[in-house]
């Protein structure tokens, strides 16, 4: 019997991931929906070409049937009535159930509330459960009481598309195609709603001098983002095209904001602007700076009383995340007091 795990869509960036699980451990995928909250709008949910198993799952109903036909249950937060169908069901069928933790906060909603009692059972009787970072690590071990089965399995991307090395002509080209000035840029590459501290960038950058702000990424803050001065929309990139836009900004910037119901549970754009020696401005609430990812100049400047007191930028403070993105093309920009070095 294969190993089952559920998971709300079959992004292209984790199928790698889960061709490997299939071929080394015998790990079948199990879909389901979950609509634009997690997926990019335009984004195709079918499996398409996968060299894995991968079947959707008939809601909750099929999860709860999942421990009688595979040997262990991997089942993540997200999915409303998934988990705790899933769940149910490998006690039912004596199958050992592993939770995928990727929330670092508890997220407040009606049915999150109502379901908090059994959620908390989950995360105290799972037979093992393996989180995002440290930062979902710590949350979870507070509910368990233990850490000793808690895996950390941290977030990763593709080095062989995010490493690679972007020639000077492959910028140009980008630059041109894109119609950018030589001037520097900040990227931002994400979707563009309020979860993901858009707005809060957007208010924030008429304090900013000498650079352009280059916005990768589509959704229903569209409009607002071509209405501000200084900003460039590109829409959707594509991610082969993505390492170019990092090698060519000057740094990327991560402002997302939690909400009552969200938390940025990573933010691989960190690991991705990272891959090209780009340094990355977040605020405390992306899970690669609580995870402890991002460190460094930030968590220095927010020392300072005028910008608060918080260990990171505090996504409250607009005036933070606008000093910040100055001292850093200050240091980092080609003509600034590091002359663009790479570390």
């Amino acid at each position: 019997m294969a190993i089952a795990l559920l998971t709300n869509h079959l992004v292209p960036y984790r199928r790698p991931l889960y061709a490997r699980l299939a071929a080394e451990y015998g790990v079948e995928v199990l879909y389901y929906g979950g609509g634009e909250r997690y997926m990019p709008s335009g984004a195709d949910p079918a499996v398409g070409a996968v060299t894995f198993t991968a079947r959707p799952l008939a809601g909750w109903r099929g999860a709860l049937l999942v421990g009688r036909h595979y040997e262990a249950v991997i089942a993540p937060y997200a999915g409303g009535p998934i988990l705790p169908a899933a769940y149910l069901g490998a006690r039912l069928w004596r199958r050992p159930f592993v939770f995928w933790a990727s929330v670092w906060a508890q997220p407040h909603s009606v049915t999150n509330d109502l379901a908090l009692p059994v959620t908390r059972q989950i995360y105290r009787r799972a037979d093992a459960v393996v989180a995002y970072g440290e930062h979902a690590r710590r949350f979870v071990a507070e509910i368990r009481g233990r850490d000793d089965d808690i895996f950390v399995a941290p977030q990763a991307v593709e080095s062989e598309i995010f490493a690679r090395p972007v020639a000077i002509s492959e910028i140009e080209a980008f630059r041109a195609r894109h119609r950018l000035s030589d001037g520097p840029f900040v990227l931002y590459v994400g979707r563009l709603v309020t979860e993901k501290g858009i707005e809060t960038l957007l208010d924030a950058w008429p304090q900013v001098s000498g650079a352009m702000l280059v916005v990768a990424g589509d959704g229903a803050l569209r409009d607002r983002v071509g209405a501000v001065s200084g900003v460039r929309m590109l829409g959707a990139v594509d991610r082969e095209e993505l390492p170019v836009a990092y090698a060519a900004a000057a740094m990327t910037i991560v402002p997302s904001i939690p909400t009552p119901r969200w938390r940025e549970p990573w933010g691989l754009v960190c690991n991705e602007a990272m891959h090209q020696a780009r340094p990355v401005i977040a605020t405390s609430a992306v899970g690669a700076a609580a995870g402890g990812l991002v460190l460094g100049l930030i968590e220095e400047l927010s020392t300072y009383p005028w910008i608060g007191d918080n260990p990171l930028i505090s996504p409250d403070y607009k005036s933070a995340l606008a000093f910040a993105i100055m001292v850093a093309l200050l240091i980092w920009r080609p003509t600034g007091l590091l002359r663009g070095r790479q570390f």
